[in-house]
């Protein structure tokens, strides 16, 4: 196992979910009128709500399969699936998802890039984040592909010994169960976890944000005029 593999598998995570962590705490405590997605809806609602939902849609669910995926130990769920269906169940899934993903986000980057108002009022970060993401997908769509070659499960469960390698604080386990994998493979996970480098600074903060408070709030009252 090479240096790099070791900091780019086993200490970048890290490094990443701490600059993620603080980050973001500095940000809410020192500009929370910032810490919001920034909408543009007012600006142009046209063919804003079906590039959203779609946006939207796609993406939790590729979230919630990347997350049981990958943290759920194979002890677990070899209880109601194989390896190998899994791995089926996962490219299936996620190829759907994926690809609802891939349509809302080009069809925002399209809205926002070529819409005047829009443009006009769009930040750098706003962009820039939107690109990445573009990139983040299309790697992601691509390890499907490369999948095909190996239906039995076996990068699966190497991507998956990674992560729950990470988590347990294992890095040199990590870093040597990632390895062997294909180069597709390895910058999606780079690439994702960059993403959390880039959380704090960017619109995304607003994944973490829920108006809750509205639930204990005082009731407002609206009089109309006479």
């Amino acid at each position: 196992m090479s240096k790099w593999n070791l900091l780019l598998f086993g200490v970048y995570p890290y490094v990443a979910l701490a600059i993620c962590l603080l980050g973001s705490w500095a940000r809410f405590d020192l500009s929370q009128y910032t810490w919001k997605a920034g909408s543009s809806q007012m600006l142009s609602s046209r063919g804003m709500r079906l590039a959203s939902n779609l946006f939207h849609i796609g993406v939790l669910f590729v979230l919630a399969g990347h997350f049981v995926g990958l943290l759920t130990p194979a002890s677990v769920y070899h209880h109601v699936i194989s390896t190998e269906h899994k791995q089926l169940l996962a490219m299936v899934s996620g190829g759907f998802f994926g690809l609802l993903c891939l349509l809302g986000l080009v069809l925002l980057i399209k809205r926002r890039l070529t819409d005047p108002r829009v443009r006009a009022t769009s930040s750098t970060s706003d962009i820039l984040i939107l690109l990445v993401l573009l990139a983040q997908l299309l790697l992601g769509l691509l390890t499907i592909v490369a999948s095909t070659g190996h239906m039995d499960g076996s990068v699966m469960v190497m991507l998956a010994d990674w992560a729950q390698y990470t988590v347990l604080l294992r890095p040199v386990d990590a870093a040597a169960a990632i390895a062997p994998v294909a180069l597709v493979y390895k910058l999606h996970v780079l690439l994702g976890l960059s993403l959390f480098v880039l959380f704090p600074f960017t619109r995304l903060v607003h994944i973490v944000s829920a108006p809750v408070w509205y639930l204990g709030r005082r009731y407002q009252i609206v009089r109309q005029k006479a």
